[in-house]
């Protein structure tokens, strides 16, 4: 098969660069591994939170203030096309970032005055389930129906997708799987958490972390009114509407064990992920699942965002952040590998 594009991973970000490519005109093919959203593209915890994973005041001082804005409007450019492609998937309930202590309280307000000071909504929030900054704009969404949708408008733009086709083989030019091989003009490889499985050059730059989740009840509508992350951001969670909460984080507790491509659950992580639901919602958990997910980490907290090789562009490693920032990031690498801009969001 030949193609101007070809994209490698139908998580998020792989199909917003197959999207863009598409808007520039291109003929594309999309492959994954497995199936259109099965890794953590469709496994994760569903918040829409504007920004990259450091948060906006530590972001301004790691990165400077004008790089961390940029970086900062693009995601929320692409919060507003998903809330506005798929209202039905999302819900603008807001994004809590709950403070856990005093220190943690104190960094809020920080936070706050940063955000405010470059020009974004925020705002202190004083209700349930605690103390800390609000971004009411933020949202949340199905990551997994997200994944599944985006897939079917690009199928039906005429992008070519194909599900469980490995790229066994990788040359500028070419991508072979077990099924045939696609030639094209440049790739993109999107695949986060596996990015160094595919691109081994990339494997001191990104490595994999396992993510850890579980889904309690249903509880009384409102328990979390606004989808939330706590200490640190180690902990994040959102009610879906109905009455079901999802829950992860507490990877400090397993601590080098989650360098991992394992996506099995681990009960050390598990039961913290209990006490600490119990902590933030005053409710014992009636736990229906249990699951996990392996994303892409990096020492930076940027993305990878590179023409690897020749003609091959590589877009992973959101540390955690994948869900608005990997959709940024697919984007920017298809333009690059369209030729239609000569540098990122990240630059």
């Amino acid at each position: 098969m030949r193609a101007d594009l070809c994209v490698v991973g139908l998580g998020g970000s792989g199909l917003a660069a197959i999207d863009e490519g598409l808007r520039q005109g291109a003929t594309v093919v999309g492959l994954d591994a497995g199936l259109v959203g099965a890794a953590a593209a469709g496994r994760n915890g569903g918040l829409l939170r504007a920004g990259c994973s450091l948060f906006h005041h530590q972001a301004r001082v790691r990165y400077g203030t004008n790089r961390a804005k940029r970086i900062h409007a693009a995601t929320i450019e692409e919060r507003e096309r998903l809330v506005g492609d798929w209202p039905d998937l999302t819900r603008r309930c807001g994004y809590l970032r709950l403070a856990h202590d005093d220190a943690e309280q104190e960094d809020c307000r920080a936070h706050l005055d940063a955000l405010v000071e470059d020009g974004f909504q925020a705002r202190w929030h004083e209700g349930p389930p605690g103390p800390g900054l609000l971004v009411p704009d933020d949202a949340a969404i199905d990551p997994r129906q997200r994944c599944q949708k985006e897939a079917e408008s690009v199928a039906g733009r005429q992008a070519h997708l194909f599900e469980y086709s490995p790229a066994l083989d990788l040359h500028p030019g070419l991508v072979a799987t077990d099924g045939g091989r696609v030639y094209c003009h440049a790739v993109v490889v999107a695949v986060d958490g596996a990015l160094a499985a595919v691109l081994p050059e990339l494997a001191g730059r990104v490595w994999p972390m396992r993510l850890q989740m579980l889904a309690s009840g249903p509880h009384e509508p409102g328990t979390l009114p606004h989808a939330i992350g706590t200490r640190q951001g180690w902990d994040y969670g959102q009610q879906l509407v109905d009455g079901r909460i999802a829950f992860g984080g507490c990877r400090d507790v397993g601590g080098d064990a989650e360098r991992t491509t394992s996506t099995v659950p681990t009960a050390e992580v598990q039961e913290a992920l209990e006490r600490r639901f119990t902590e933030v919602t005053g409710l014992r958990p009636r736990v229906t699942h249990r699951w996990a997910a392996t994303v892409g980490y990096t020492e930076s907290g940027l993305p990878v965002l590179d023409e690897i090789r020749p003609r091959t562009w590589a877009a992973g490693g959101y540390s955690g952040t994948g869900n608005l920032l990997g959709a940024v990031c697919g984007r920017a690498a298809a333009r690059l590998a369209c030729g239609v801009a000569t540098s990122s969001v990240l630059d």
